[in-house]
Order: C-alpha cells, then sequence, then structure tokens
C-alpha cells in the first residue's frame, strides 16, 4: 500500500460521469496523472505533472508463463501485485502521495484475457497471453468449416447488393490467434469448471483492463473501454457493439462480457487501502489506440507507426470503420462523449523478436550500436532475412511462413547479415504503408513514428527513403505512456484537446533523401520479395 495522507485536492466529478468535469475545479499546480503501460514483456508506470513532463517512473519484467510448447500465460495474483507495485514506486519516486493523484490511465497489450467465476472471483485459468498459439488447430478447422464458409460467401453477396462496408469486412473474414474467439473456445472446451459455470450465466470474461479494474475497484466494476473490445473480434465495430453472430458462431453466451464504455470516462475509483487513497481511474485504451493519441494523430489520414514488439501502423480513419480486403484490421481508435474516431491497422509481430533474435547470436549488442556495424558495408552483400517467427501479417496474410537468411555464401560477413535483418524491418514498413495508401480514400499525411527499435537512425532514415514521407520521431519513445496519460488527464479537465498537440515533442524529423534512394533500392526490395515467397507456407497446416 502506498503511504496515505489527506486529501490537498478535491475533485468535484460524478460518480457515472467524470466528462463534465473542468479544470476550475482542480488545482493544476497538484494535478498529477499516474499512467501505466503494460506490455507485452515490461509493465511500466510514469507520473505526469500538468507540463506532461515524467517526473516518477518505475518498471517491471512481466513474467510469463510457458507450460507446453506454444502456450503463453501470466499469474493473474503476481500480475496484480506487480501492477500494484509499480504504480506505488512511481508515486515514490515522484515524492507524490497517492491523495494528490488527479487520474489514473491504463493502456495495455491486447487480447490478453482471462476468465472468472462471477460469485467466488476465483479464476478459472491464468491470463492467456496475445502471443498464444494453442488455438492454432481451432483456427485451421473453423476457418475450413461450413459455417465461416457460408459467413464469407453470405456477406459477399450482400456487399454486392448492398455495398455496406461491414459486409466487405465479413467477406474477408477469418479467425487468428491473436484475437480473442478461439483461445477462449479452447478454454471452454477444456476446462469442466468453466463450461459449467458458464451454462450457469456465472462467468466474467475480461481482458487485461478488465480483471484489473474490477479487482481495484472491489468487484464493483465489470466494465472495458471501446477501443480494447474492438481488437478482441468479439466486437463488431460497424455496430459498436458486441457481435452476436462471432458469439452465436463458437457458441458462447453473451453475458460473460463486460460493459462497454468510453475511452475517457470514469471508470471506477480504486479501494483506498490499495493505494493508500482512492484513485479514479479515467482513462483506458489498447496500447497501439493510446500511442495514435499521444502522437496527436487527431486528423482524417494521420499515420503513425510503432516499432516495438511489433510493428504497427495505425491510420485514421475519421468516423467511418475502414473495411479492408488486403488484412488491415478496422479498430475504434477511441471514443469520447460524441467524439467518435477510427483507425485502420496493419502489423509485423516479429521486429522486436528479430531483434532480440540476432542479438543473441551475437549480431549485435544494441539498437543504438548497430549503425556503425551497418554501415560498415555498403550492401547486404546479395544476403536477404524474413522476419517471420510468428508468420507474415497484412499484406502477405501467411502464418505458416518462416523465418530465414537466403543468399548467404562465403563472403557473408557479421555486418551483411545483421544489415539485412535491420532492412528487412524496413521493407515491412514500406509493405504495410503501400497497403495503406492503396485502400485509403484520403490523403496520407506524413508518418510519427515511436518505439524503441526506432531509436536506429539506419532504419527510420531508410524507411522515410523507402516510403518518400517525412518521418518524426517522438522525443517520448513511450507514446502510449504519454496517450493514456492525454486522455485521462482531457477527461479530469486538466488539459483540452489543443493542449495535446503543444504537449507532444519531436525527437527528430527524418527527410526522404531523394527519390533516387528508392529506385536503388528497387531491385533489391524485388528480391527480398522473391525470398519472402521461398518462405511461404514453410510450416505444414492442419487437416
Amino acid at each position: 500500500m502506498c503511504e496515505n495522507k489527506a486529501l490537498e485536492v478535491e475533485i468535484k466529478i460524478g460518480e457515472e460521469d467524470a466528462s463534465n468535469i473542468s479544470a476550475t475545479s482542480i488545482n493544476c499546480r497538484e494535478a498529477y496523472i499516474v499512467a501505466v503501460d503494460i506490455g507485452t514483456t515490461t509493465l511500466r508506470s510514469h507520473v505526469y505533472d500538468i507540463e506532461a513532463k515524467v517526473i516518477g517512473s518505475s518498471t517491471k519484467q512481466i513474467e510469463l508463463l510457458y507450460p507446453k510448447a506454444g502456450w503463453v500465460e501470466m499469474d493473474e495474483d503476481l500480475f496484480y501485485r506487480q501492477f500494484v507495485d509499480v504504480v506505488c514506486d512511481s508515486l515514490k519516486d515522484a515524492f507524490v502521495k497517492a491523495s494528490q493523484v488527479t487520474a489514473l490511465g491504463i493502456s495495455m497489450q491486447r487480447n490478453t484475457f482471462i476468465t472468472w467465476d462471477r460469485e467466488t472471483g476465483k479464476p478459472f485459468h491464468h491470463f492467456i497471453a496475445w502471443r498464444d498459439t494453442r488455438s492454432d488447430d481451432y483456427c485451421s478447422t473453423w476457418n475450413k468449416c461450413i459455417k465461416v464458409r457460408l459467413l464469407r460467401a453470405m456477406s459477399t453477396f450482400l456487399y454486392t447488393v448492398t455495398r455496406n462496408d461491414r459486409f466487405l469486412a465479413s467477406s474477408v473474414f477469418y479467425f487468428k490467434n491473436q484475437t480473442v474467439p478461439m483461445r477462449l473456445l479452447w478454454m471452454h472446451d477444456h476446462i469442466p469448471e468453466l463450461r459449467a459455470r458458464m451454462l450457469q450465466g456465472q462467468v466474467m470474461f475480461g481482458t487485461l483492463e478488465t480483471w484489473l479494474v474490477w479487482k481495484l475497484t472491489g468487484g464493483e466494476r465489470h466494465v472495458v473501454d471501446v477501443s480494447s473490445a474492438s481488437g478482441t473480434l468479439l466486437y463488431d465495430p460497424f455496430m459498436m457493439k458486441w457481435s452476436t453472430i462471432v458469439m452465436s458462431l463458437i457458441g458462447l453466451p453473451s453475458d460473460i462480457l463486460p460493459e462497454v464504455r468510453d475511452t475517457a470516462g470514469h471508470f471506477g475509483t480504486t479501494q483506498p487501502e490499495v493505494f493508500g487513497a482512492p484513485i479514479r481511474i479515467m482513462a483506458m485504451a489498447g496500447d497501439q489506440q493510446a500511442g495514435m493519441f499521444g502522437e496527436c494523430c487527431f486528423g482524417v489520414g494521420d499515420v503513425k507507426c510503432t516499432m516495438g514488439t511489433g510493428t504497427f501502423i495505425d491510420i485514421n480513419t475519421g468516423g467511418k470503420p475502414h473495411a479492408s480486403v488486403a488484412g488491415l484490421y478496422p479498430l475504434v481508435g477511441w471514443k469520447i462523449k460524441d467524439e467518435l474516431v477510427y483507425l485502420a491497422e496493419g502489423s509485423s509481430s516479429d521486429t522486436g523478436t528479430a531483434i532480440s533474435w540476432a542479438q543473441s547470436i551475437g549480431l549485435f549488442n544494441s539498437v543504438e550500436e548497430i549503425s556503425k556495424l551497418i554501415t560498415s558495408v555498403e550492401n547486404t552483400d546479395g544476403v536477404f532475412f524474413v522476419p517471420s517467427f510468428s508468420g507474415l501479417q497484412a499484406p502477405i496474410n501467411d502464418f505458416k511462413a518462416c523465418t530465414g537468411f537466403l543468399g548467404i555464401k562465403a563472403s557473408t560477413t557479421r555486418a551483411h547479415l545483421a544489415r539485412a535483418v535491420i532492412e528487412s524491418l524496413a521493407f515491412r514498413v514500406q509493405q504495410l504503408f503501400e497497403t495503406v495508401l492503396e485502400e485509403a480514400t484520403f490523403p496520407v499525411g506524413y508518418m510519427r513514428i515511436d518505439g524503441g527499435v526506432s531509436n536506429s537512425d539506419f532504419l527510420v532514415q531508410l524507411s522515410s527513403d523507402l516510403i518518400g514521407r517525412r518521418i518524426d520521431r517522438a522525443k517520448n519513445h513511450e507514446v502510449s505512456s504519454l496517450g493514456i496519460a492525454f486522455l485521462a488527464g482531457l477527461a479530469a479537465g486538466i488539459w483540452t484537446k489543443d493542449d495535446l498537440t503543444q504537449l507532444r515533442k519531436s525527437d527528430k524529423v527524418f527527410e526522404p533523401n531523394s527519390a533516387n534512394v528508392w529506385e536503388e533500392y528497387r531491385k533489391t526490395f524485388t528480391n527480398w520479395e522473391k525470398a519472402v515467397k521461398r518462405c511461404l507456407n514453410w510450416y505444414p497446416h492442419t487437416e
């Protein structure tokens, strides 16, 4: 428990609606925002002041469990203790009391979930992480089954007749491991107690933040933010409600699902004993949506690229969800009162994995140190790397692809291999951005970039050259944390949206050198695409 102190900041706020609060009801000099960002492997808490400066921080490594090959879990009790500890430690680092905190915001890895008993609060299993692949066979079987084929066929017909984008999106409907339905169905099929209690209407489902809020509020709130819900595949972003089609398709009851709320607003108040004083939870969002907000991508056509565990390119599509046939995912970016913003997202899952693997075999020591090594050679000497530890996502969409080096010869050096790895990450950025350009029906702006891997000037400059656009690298690389702080502060009346664009700072702007760079790389890129084709459909499909 964090050290308690008499309440110094009075916040006059309704229990159900925090959005009406004004900045005049807060002594802004004493206003502090705690932003917790839950990544795949790292849990970070930052304390922000009124100028959006970090005045205290704490970080903990998330302990992942691997009980069987392909299974990835998190111990829920340990995770909860780590969450509380990391918040308390960041407050101590900032010399701020829990009673001085104006608002708490939570951004999180998406699609990691848990189920628990409505009456006892006992979980039926650990958190099932988004990278867990135990339902791979389920995905393969269901994607070929008559129900899903009929759904795609009917949707294709209805789109032809109505030209409704909702039917275009469902015409290319596929279950994937990264989304929730098949992993949830696997748990249902393999845990008898879960199955029995679900029939009795006594099961609660939640992603990371849903379970956290339930715990922090003493079991008072079973809620989720709309941006997180929209990424689960259980939610229909076109209809803005839980998908009765998907739930009926997999045969699970909708009463397990939490209440969906706006991204910024009052989600509940922590129990006083948790941190030593009650703290209002004022914002929750998926990590990439929080990142978009932190980058101030508020206009239609604004683009963000995050290069961390994976590469995620998100584009603001305005007030209309995007239906893609190339693999871009329609998401709710955020909903704040009457403002509803949609995103289209393309991703490459193995950016961080490729870097970590290359480091583990001794190709280089860090992203920051790699520049000298890879610029010691003019090119890769015909070596190509395909980053496909988790398959290849949009626009290739082959989850049976393998990772590989191609073109290695006697003259190949460590520098050539390292450069091939980094170039492959830029090539994936090029592919994803081209997909965005091809599908966008509106002007696309310059790119904002963040994430730990974007520390490589070589990688960002090459990406700028390949896409032919200016790339603005954020000064604060932890933009998801900044974004959720912005959302919480906005909900609490500390800032206005106009304030936020002044608070977001640039580290460096990369301009494309010239059109000649792309011309020089065109043949290299074409040969890399040939290497990718050699790696496709490598692993056998489950029949």
